[in-house]
């Protein structure tokens, strides 16, 4: 816990934690996120249970998938794959997965999936930077599944805004639910199920906030203690004052079909 310790003690601290795979366990007694109510993990564990051939796309550390394939064990997948990104990351996913007999394959987040048409009957995901529904749909077999839990619009923001000041409306849209609904349909795919939540998150420690930022790169992008170390030590001074720095998060969770031929 962070009681008494200096501004300077708890950067440094914050600045030192690594930030390979998804595992947020470090935040524990120092920052807490509300989870969505539907529970995607377990939800998928029951996907895969029912799958043949499965694809998680951006899987991280593997960690998500590797707990979804323990639960659904010994019902599971006859071909196994994820992607993957960023390089310390497929490290981690493959030592994690390899075990499971999950291929992972480093792709980047923006390129086209290194597999043939038609591939999987179910494909995962959990926080895609962004979804490339095309070739989702692509990958899929007819009659398949994408089902995913994305980052929703404007999630937050109260700590975004107040390294960077005010964004645009456009900005504060992006990620939108119905938008996303749209391009899924455009891409020939048919949306079964959307649901979308609005979650409470709170920092404790300004120790919370810089491994936050360092480990979700995409909310400050460049961020680092030395250029933003008078955003950080405003922040830690309300912290101390007031007490928990509050956010929200916003998820939406995807349930989405190939129509079958």
């Amino acid at each position: 816990m962070s009681v008494n310790h200096s501004f300077e003690d708890l950067v440094a601290e914050g600045a030192a934690v690594p930030t390979e795979g998804w595992d947020f366990s470090w935040f524990e007694g120092r920052a807490s996120e509300q989870r969505p109510s539907w529970g995607y993990a377990a939800q998928a564990a029951e996907r895969l249970a029912g799958a043949g051939a499965v694809l998680d796309i951006q899987t991280g550390g593997g960690e998500v998938l590797d707990f979804a394939l323990g639960r659904a064990e010994p019902a599971r997948p006859v071909l196994a794959a994820a992607t993957e990104g960023w390089p310390a990351n497929v490290a981690k996913a493959t030592a994690l997965l390899r075990p499971r007999g999950v291929v992972v394959v480093a792709a980047p987040d923006d390129a086209p999936l290194p597999f043939a048409d038609e591939t999987f009957d179910l494909v995962l995901s959990r926080h895609p930077v962004r979804p490339y529904w095309k070739e989702i749909a692509r990958v899929l077999r007819p009659g398949g599944t994408y089902f995913a839990q994305h980052v929703g619009p404007a999630s937050v923001f109260e700590l975004v805004e107040h390294f960077l000041g005010p964004l645009p409306e456009e900005v504060r849209r992006g990620r939108d639910p119905e938008r996303e609904r749209a391009d899924a349909e455009a891409a020939g795919l048919e949306v079964a199920g959307l649901r979308a939540e609005r979650l409470r998150m709170e920092f404790r420690d300004i120790a919370a906030v810089v491994h936050f930022l360092r480990k979700v790169v995409w909310m400050v992008p460049g961020f680092t203690v030395a250029a933003y170390e008078p955003q950080l030590r405003a922040l830690h001074d309300r912290i101390e004052r007031e007490g928990p720095f509050v956010a929200h998060s916003t998820r939406h969770l995807f349930d989405v079909r190939k129509p079958g031929r």
